[in-house]
C-alpha cells in the first residue's frame, strides 16, 4: 500500500492513500489497533486527517507507527453481521430516480433491488453535522452528479453521486442525484450520540416508512434575571473552548475565535477560564443589568461606558466590574481587532451541546445567535476571586498590515514554485464577506494552477488556507466545514489563530512560511 505523509501542522498530518478502500481498510486498522497519542481521525475519500493529543508531535515517529498498522484489504472485517448494519427505511419517489436508472442502463425496478441488495460503508463525514458518505462494492452505483443544483434538497432525500451514497440531515443546496427519502432523521441532538451514521458504520436500505419522532432541541434555560440585550450591530453568540472529537459526526470544533481574550475574561471574574462568555463582534453593543452583575470584557473593546443613575462613566477592559440592576453598559465599535469577551461572574445559564456551549454558526449548533430583546440568566456557579488585568497582545486595525506564521501544506505541491512566491509575497487584503467561518482574502493577482484536477473531500484543520477555483484564497476559522475539496495551500500555525479571528476588514495580510512542504518520511 503506497502511502504518503502531508505536514498539516504541530499536531496534525494528513495521509494520503491510493484509493477509498485503501482509505477504509487503513481506517479500519487505527480504530482496531489504537496509537496512543492520537486524538482524533478524520477520514475522507483518499485520506485520514491526523489529530494528535497535546503534547504529541505530528512526526516521522507518529508516521511510521501508522504505517506499521496497515493491513492487507482481504484481511478486513467486512462486518455484515445484522448487529453491526443500521437498516434505513425509505421511499423510493426521487425526483431523479429514472435518470438514475437510465445512467446505470438499469430499469426502476432494477435501480431499487441493485439499492437494497448493497451494504453501504460510510466512509466520512462532513458537508453538514449528521451527513454521511457511504459507499458499496457495486461499481454501478459511480454516477455524476447533476449538471445543474438545486437550490433546495428537502431534509431525508437519498442521493448518489460519484460512488457515494448520502442522506441529507437537513434542508439544504446540492447536486447530488435524488432517488429517495427517509423519514429516520439523521441528526437528532434527543439522541446519544445524534447522527445516526458514523465513520465505520454499515448500512442496508429498505423500502418501508421510519417511525416519525420529532427532531428536538436542548429546551432554552430559564432562570433569575440578569442582563438584557438592549441593541447590538450584529448578532452576539456564546461561546466557549469548543467541542473537538466530534468529527466523527460531522461536526467541526467551533468555539472562541480569541481564546486568549475568552480565558482572560473569565479569569478576571473568578470564572473557571473555559467558561461560556459572550462573543460580540464590532459594536455598539447595549446591555442592560436587570439585577446585581459582576462582568469583565476583554479583547477587542476599548470604549465601554456604565451609565448608572443619569451619570456615564468610563469602564477600564481586561478588569472585574459591577453593575447594579438598572444601570447599563455600551459597548462602542472597537478601533482595533473585531471581537470582545463579555463574561460574567458565576457563569451564563445556558444549554450545552454536544459538551459545549459554542454557536457553531456554519452548522446550526449550539444556542441560538442573540438579538435585541434577549434576556441572559446568570448559572450562579461557584468564582474564586478574580484575577487583576492581565498583559494584552496589540490588535491590527483596517489599515494594519498583519503577518501570519504558515505551515506549507498539505496540497502546496498542487502549486508551481512562483504561485508559492506570489501566495508569500503578495499581501492579501480581508474582504468584508469574513465571517466565523473563514476570513476572504482579495489579492491584486491570483493563484493560478496549469491543470484542472479536482481534489477529493479531505479532512481540513482550523486555519486552513483553502484555494478555491477563483484564486482568492479563504482562511478556515473556528466554524469551518470538516471537509473541503479545494487545495489547501498552507496551514496557519495555532499559535496565529487568535491574532486571525481580531483581524478586521480591510486589513492586509502577509503569510510567512515557518516550516516549507517536504512529505514527513517515516522511515
Amino acid at each position: 500500500m503506497t502511502m504518503r505523509f502531508l505536514p498539516v501542522g504541530p499536531r496534525s498530518l494528513l495521509v494520503e492513500l491510493e484509493d477509498l478502500e485503501q482509505t477504509l481498510a487503513l481506517f479500519d486498522a487505527l480504530l482496531a489497533d489504537p496509537i496512543a497519542g492520537i486524538a482524533e481521525i478524520i477520514p475522507a475519500a483518499r485520506t485520514l486527517m491526523i489529530r494528535t493529543a497535546p503534547g504529541i508531535g505530528a512526526d516521522a515517529a507518529l508516521a511510521a507507527a501508522i504505517r506499521d498498522r496497515h493491513r492487507p484489504l482481504a484481511a478486513r472485517d467486512q462486518g455484515d453481521s445484522a448487529a453491526d448494519v443500521v437498516e434505513i427505511p425509505m421511499t423510493y419517489d426521487g425526483q431523479d430516480l429514472e435518470d438514475v436508472a437510465s445512467l446505470m442502463g438499469l430499469t426502476v425496478a432494477e435501480v431499487i433491488a441493485a439499492h437494497q441488495a448493497a451494504t453501504w460503508q460510510v466512509a466520512f463525514c462532513g458537508f453538514a453535522p449528521g451527513f454521511a458518505y457511504m459507499t458499496c462494492d457495486d461499481p454501478r452505483f459511480d454516477l455524476p452528479r447533476r449538471q445543474s443544483p438545486r437550490t433546495r434538497i428537502p431534509a431525508g432525500s437519498v442521493a448518489l453521486a460519484s460512488r457515494f451514497c448520502g442522506i441529507y440531515p437537513q434542508d439544504t443546496p446540492g447536486g447530488w442525484q435524488l432517488i429517495g427519502t427517509t423519514k429516520l432523521p439523521m441528526w437528532d441532538l434527543s439522541r446519544d450520540p445524534p447522527a445516526v451514521l458514523q465513520p465505520g458504520r454499515r448500512a442496508r436500505f429498505v423500502e418501508g416508512q421510519a417511525k416519525t419522532h420529532p427532531v428536538t432541541s436542548p429546551p432554552a434555560e430559564q432562570g433569575a434575571a440578569g442582563l438584557t440585550l438592549l441593541s447590538t450591530a450584529f448578532p452576539i453568540v456564546f461561546q466557549d473552548d469548543g467541542r473537538p472529537g466530534q468529527g466523527g459526526q460531522g461536526v467541526s470544533a467551533s468555539g472562541a475565535l480569541d481564546r486568549a481574550a475568552l480565558h482572560r475574561a473569565n479569569r478576571a471574574v473568578g470564572n473557571p477560564a473555559s467558561a461560556p462568555a459572550l462573543e460580540i463582534t464590532m459594536g455598539p453593543v447595549r446591555l442592560r443589568a436587570d439585577a446585581a452583575v459582576t462582568l469583565a470584557l476583554t479583547g477587542a473593546a476599548d470604549r465601554v461606558d456604565l451609565i448608572a443613575g443619569g451619570q456615564t462613566l468610563s469602564v477600564a477592559t481586561g478588569s472585574a466590574f459591577a453593575m447594579d440592576a438598572g444601570d447599563e453598559l455600551l459597548i462602542h465599535s472597537p478601533r482595533r481587532g473585531m471581537r470582545s469577551y463579555l463574561a460574567l461572574r458565576g457563569g451564563f445559564r445556558v444549554a450545552p451541546v454536544l459538551g459545549s456551549a459554542a454557536t457553531d454558526t456554519l452548522a446550526f449548533i449550539g444556542p441560538d445567535p442573540l438579538t435585541a430583546g434577549a434576556r441572559l440568566s446568570p448559572a450562579g456557579a461557584r468564582s474564586v476571586a478574580g484575577a487583576a488585568a492581565e498583559p494584552v497582545p496589540d490588535l491590527p486595525g483596517p489599515d494594519d498590515l498583519v503577518s501570519l506564521p504558515v505551515t506549507l501544506g498539505p496540497r502546496a505541491d498542487w502549486f508551481t514554485p512562483q504561485m508559492i512566491d506570489r501566495f508569500l509575497t503578495q499581501e492579501w487584503r480581508v474582504s468584508p464577506q469574513s465571517s466565523r467561518v473563514g476570513i476572504r482574502l482579495e489579492g491584486d493577482q491570483p493563484l493560478t494552477r496549469e491543470d484542472s484536477l479536482e481534489l477529493p473531500s479531505e479532512g481540513t484543520e482550523t486555519g486552513a488556507i483553502q484555494v478555491p477555483h477563483s484564486g482568492q484564497p479563504v482562511l478556515f476559522l473556528a466554524d469551518h466545514p470538516l471537509t473541503g475539496g479545494y487545495p489547501v495551500i498552507a496551514t496557519l500555525l495555532p499559535q496565529a489563530l487568535d491574532l486571525a479571528g481580531q483581524i478586521p476588514p480591510g486589513a492586509r495580510i502577509r503569510f510567512t512560511a515557518e516550516h516549507d512542504f517536504t512529505p514527513i518520511d517515516p522511515n
